[in-house]
C-alpha cells in the first residue's frame, strides 16, 4: 500500500469543516456545539477555520441531499487555499455519498482529512484514491470537548497532523471515558467522569509484527464490503485497526464479521490486529472471547492481536494515518508508528 501522504499542517492554515453523515452541526440545538470546537480548531491549533456552503445546513436537508454533502468534500479538496478538512461528526449514511465522488480530484489535491466513526467511508474514498487520511478526532465530539479538549488528544494531533518527524510509540492513556452529557449549552461546564485506564493487553502473539495500517469503525466497515471501495488486496500485509461504536454491537456480531474477513482470505494475509478500547467498556471481556474464537476457528492463534487500544469512540484518543507503517511489539505490549504521518 503506497499512499500520497499530505502535507502537514501549520498554524494560519485554512481549514475547512464537513458535515459528511449527520447533519446536526447546523441545528439550532447543537450549533453552539459547532462553534465550541470551531474556536478549538483556532485557538488551540491556530487554523482559520471555514466553513463549506453546505456544513450548517442542518440534519434533515442534508439527510435529504447527500450530493450536497459531497459537494463539499469535492470543493474542499479542489480549493488549494484549503489545507485540511476535518469531518464535524460521524453519523450512519456517508456510504450514501459514493455515487457523487471523483476520485481523481482527491488524488490530484491531497491534503489533511480527519474523522472517525463514519467517517470510515470517506477513508476508504480517499484510500481508493491513493491517500492516507487519519482516523482521529472530529469538530462536535473531541475539539468540543467540555471545559477543553483532552492532552492526550491535543497531543497526538500535533504529533501526527502538525510536524514530520516520525511518529514513535503510541502510549496508552492513563484515563478513559465514554461517558455522554447531553449536548445541551447547560451542560458545557460539566467535566466528565473519567476512569483510570488499564493499559494495552495482548490477546495473542509473539516478537513484532509490522505493516501499513488500514481500517475503521467496524460496523461501518459492513457498509463498504462489496462496493467499489473495497479491495481485498489493500490488507495484505496491513496492520488491521477496529473500532466499535456508541452502539456497542453484541460479541455474536463480531464474530459473524470476523468470520466474513476470514472467508475473503483478509486475516489470512494480514501482519497483525489493534482493536479499540470499547464503548463503555461493555462486552470488554466478551469480545476478547469472541475475538480469540474466531482466531483459533481459523487456525490464526498466533496472529499479533493488541487490545484495548486508544482510537475510536472512546475518549481520549490517538490519530491513525492509514497507509502509515506501524508496529505491534508484543513482547513489551507497545504500539508505534514509525514513519511520519505528514510530509
Amino acid at each position: 500500500m503506497n499512499l500520497i501522504k499530505p502535507q502537514r499542517l501549520q498554524r494560519g492554515d485554512k481549514a475547512a469543516t464537513v458535515s459528511l453523515s449527520w447533519g446536526g452541526a447546523g441545528d439550532p440545538d447543537f450549533l453552539w456545539r459547532y462553534q465550541t470546537g470551531k474556536e478549538r480548531l483556532e485557538s488551540v491549533f491556530g487554523l482559520e477555520v471555514v466553513e463549506m456552503p453546505n456544513t450548517l445546513k442542518g440534519s434533515q436537508y442534508l439527510y435529504d441531499h447527500p450530493e450536497k454533502r459531497a459537494e463539499d468534500l469535492m470543493q474542499a479538496f479542489a480549493d488549494p487555499a484549503i489545507k485540511g478538512i476535518f469531518s464535524c461528526i460521524g453519523g450512519e449514511e456517508s456510504i450514501r455519498l459514493l455515487p457523487f465522488i471523483d476520485f481523481n480530484i482527491i488524488r490530484e489535491n491531497p491534503k489533511v482529512f480527519i474523522g472517525y466513526s463514519d467517517s470510515t467511508a470517506a477513508h476508504f474514498m480517499c484510500l481508493k484514491s491513493g491517500l492516507s487520511s487519519f482516523y482521529g478526532a472530529s469538530v462536535l465530539a473531541e475539539f468540543a470537548e467540555n471545559i477543553e479538549i483532552y492532552n492526550y488528544t491535543k497531543c497526538n494531533l500535533e504529533k501526527v497532523l502538525f510536524s514530520n518527524e516520525a511518529i514513535g510509540e503510541i502510549t496508552p492513556s492513563d484515563y478513559w471515558t465514554s461517558e455522554f452529557l447531553p449536548w445541551i449549552a447547560g451542560n458545557k461546564d460539566i467535566v466528565k467522569k473519567t476512569q483510570k485506564n488499564s493499559g494495552y493487553e495482548l490477546l495473542q502473539g509473539s516478537g513484532k509484527a509490522a505493516g501499513p495500517l488500514i481500517g475503521g469503525c467496524i460496523e461501518v466497515l459492513e457498509m463498504i464490503k462489496g462496493t467499489e471501495l473495497w479491495s481485498k488486496s489493500d490488507f495484505d500485509g496491513s496492520i488491521l485497526f477496529f473500532d466499535t461504536s456508541e452502539d456497542k454491537p453484541e460479541p455474536k456480531f463480531i464474530e459473524y464479521w470476523l468470520r466474513n474477513y476470514g472467508s475473503q482470505g483478509i486475516l489470512q494475509k494480514i501482519n497483525g490486529i489493534i482493536w479499540s478500547k470499547p464503548y463503555d467498556n461493555k462486552y470488554y471481556e466478551e469480545y476478547k472471547l469472541s475475538i480469540t474464537k474466531i482466531m483459533n476457528e481459523l487456525g490464526l492463534a498466533d496472529l499479533p492481536i493488541l487490545y484495548n487500544v486508544n482510537f475510536g469512540h472512546t475518549e481520549p484518543m490517538c490519530v491513525l494515518p492509514y497507509g502509515a507503517q506501524a508496529e505491534i511489539d508484543c513482547d513489551r505490549m507497545q504500539f508505534s508508528i514509525i514513519e511520519p504521518g505528514v510530509n
